[in-house]
């Protein structure tokens, strides 16, 4: 029977291991949703060689250095190339998983210092992380180092991995500097406004999210010894981040009215990152109150970044690993109890004194300010030498174009909000809807929808009249107004993405608390030319479906056309618009 548990937990060993690798497409979801359209390309392939140039990095040096002979007194292992040099007898299982956990390390100083780093620099700090940085530390506590000899409790890496990994991402962001536009400044240089950049792709980020709460079972359940341990832990591990979701959740209702979808999604995965320390030795109880303090931490690191610190982390990478990797190994010290399965610690709140968390405080200060010294050595010399940050302009026009040459990481995709109105009033409705505005002192759809006439133009005699209306509208509106043009007999229109604003500069949005304030709105031009369906018939229609009331409604311009020409055939006005009206 133990010979059949041991091979059972073997295979649910390297099982746990492709579910860490499965993680990096987690994160490569989390940041590209998170950033703008115009570096998703960058993103991935960033994520992507995090993994490749981590596994040639931890081939050559970093499994010796973390599992080598012990030397130094502990504080680092012996290199070797066992694995070219004695591969029968080498032992792969740890290879593998150990390996895939120094590539989530490298992954999550990606996030922090998206859309503004050389993609040349990257791969160097990357392969640095895995070669050196993370290696040395995880032999501390998982190798047989002395911080594992003191006591020293990290059952998946809230510090060995999130911290270090938060850590280099801190000084990384705070070196680079914040992305174009970010931060505005006075006339004496002082910041007075944070600006907010939300993320292009919600859903994606969200996908990573759950993709990563998925391969977190096994982040922190792999090395789970028995049955009912990789129960409990899979337990604390849900109810940590469903706490710290709700936490949040809450907390950003009240405080911007509004439940904030990126800060929920951000505190799932902090609440994920406090567990994966004492996830084996804590009970419900104190998964939900790391899970509570998870869910206010993320919302403090982000303000605290932004307004205080004005480091720029695109993401909430430090807020998210940084913060909680440390609060994660506190926790530690605090809720470590006897009752969950094979546990011999006690914490400070079960009876156990100030010893254990003693340790873990100094295991938190020992790799923070390793991971620190040695990051900062890493990226000082790379901004010292071929430069650490991309210029202005390929900032501005995007890293998947400058870096890449990939004109766009969606091409072929309409990159369209598809919230469709489909309502459509009768006349009785409508009428009503009309007194109710007048009644409340908003305008209604002939003051709130403006037209245009522009100057009419002299044509041939005995030519019929052509028309050129233009309507500018919400992108989400396109749909409804397409199907409603054509409903009237139109067979032809031009649509295009256009950007501009009226004198509102557009209704005030928020994103996590901060303004946003465009000075140019992005808008649907569609372009009719129409002689045989009313002029009026088309503005009216155009009026009646794009109306809501508010703000940004859009507007309506005429122009008379001299002339038009089929080039196919040759026909012109009337003739040529039969077909393509």
């Amino acid at each position: 029977m133990e010979e059949y548990t041991s091979i059972l937990f073997g295979v649910w060993f390297l099982i746990g291991a492709a579910l860490v690798f499965w993680m990096q497409a987690g994160f490569a979801m989390v940041e590209a949703g998170f950033t703008r359209a115009k570096n998703t390309g960058n993103i991935i392939m960033k994520n992507l060689m995090d993994f490749c140039i981590g596994t040639v990095m931890f081939v050559l040096l970093g499994f010796g250095l973390m599992f080598g002979e012990d030397t130094f007194f502990g504080l680092i292992g012996k290199p070797s190339l066992q694995i070219f040099t004695n591969y029968a007898n080498f032992d792969w299982s740890n290879f593998v998983f150990n390996l895939v956990f120094c590539a989530t390390t490298a992954t999550i100083v990606s996030g922090a210092m998206a859309e503004r780093t050389k993609f040349i620099s990257y791969c160097i700090y990357s392969g640095v992380i895995s070669l050196v940085i993370y290696p040395i530390e995880a032999h501390w506590i998982w190798g047989g180092g002395w911080l594992s000899q003191l006591g020293f409790h990290d059952f998946a890496g809230s510090a060995a991995i999130h911290m270090v990994g938060g850590i280099c991402a801190l000084i990384g962001a705070k070196i680079l500097g914040p992305r174009i536009g970010k931060f505005s400044r006075d006339a004496r240089g002082k910041i007075v406004k944070v600006n907010a950049f939300p993320g292009h792709n919600i859903a994606l980020g969200a996908l990573g999210v759950f993709i990563l709460w998925l391969g977190w079972y096994g982040f922190n359940g792999a090395a789970a010894t028995s049955l009912e341990q990789l129960a409990s832990i899979f337990v604390t591990t849900t109810i940590a981040p469903a706490v710290a979701t709700c936490t949040t959740m809450a907390y950003t209702w009240i405080k911007f009215g509004k439940p904030d979808v990126s800060m929920s999604l951000n505190a799932s995965l902090a609440g994920l990152v406090a567990i994966t320390a004492p996830c084996d030795v804590t009970d419900a109880l104190g998964a939900a109150i790391i899970g509570i303090v998870s869910g206010f931490l993320v919302v403090f690191g982000v303000w605290l970044l932004d307004y205080k610190l004005h480091i720029d982390d695109p993401v909430g990478a430090v807020a998210v690993h940084m913060m909680n990797g440390i609060w994660g190994t506190i926790a530690v010290g605090l809720f470590a109890t006897k009752s969950a399965p094979y546990s011999e610690l006690s914490g400070l709140f079960y009876g156990g004194g100030f010893k254990l968390l003693g340790i873990q405080l100094l295991g938190i200060v020992s790799v923070a300010s390793w991971a620190a010294v040695t990051i900062t050595i890493a990226f000082s010399v790379i901004k010292a030498t071929i430069g650490l940050r991309a210029s202005a302009e390929e900032e501005i026009v995007g890293l998947d174009r400058t870096e890449h040459g990939l004109p766009s990481a969606y091409s072929g995709f309409n990159m369209l909000e598809d919230d469709f109105d489909t309502d459509d009033y009768d006349e009785e409705t409508a009428s009503l809807i009309t007194e109710t505005l007048e009644a409340a002192g908003l305008a209604t759809p002939d003051e709130a929808i403006e037209v245009e006439y522009a100057p009419s133009q002299i044509t041939s005699a005995g030519k019929p009249r052509m028309t050129k209306v233009e309507i500018l509208c919400k992108e989400r509106n396109l749909e409804k107004l397409k199907n409603a043009l054509l409903k009237l007999g139109i067979t032809g229109m031009t649509v295009s993405h256009v950007m501009g604003c009226g004198v509102q500069k557009g209704a005030p949005e928020y994103y996590r608390g901060v303004a946003l304030e465009p000075a140019l709105l992005p808008k649907i031009r569609v372009d009719v030319v129409v002689c045989k369906v009313p002029v009026q018939q088309v503005i009216d229609t155009a009026k009646k479906v794009l109306y809501t009331g508010h703000i940004g409604d859009g507007k309506i311009f005429v122009y008379d056309v001299e002339q038009v020409v089929k080039i196919r055939t040759g026909e012109e006005d009337f003739a040529a618009l039969q077909d393509v009206e």
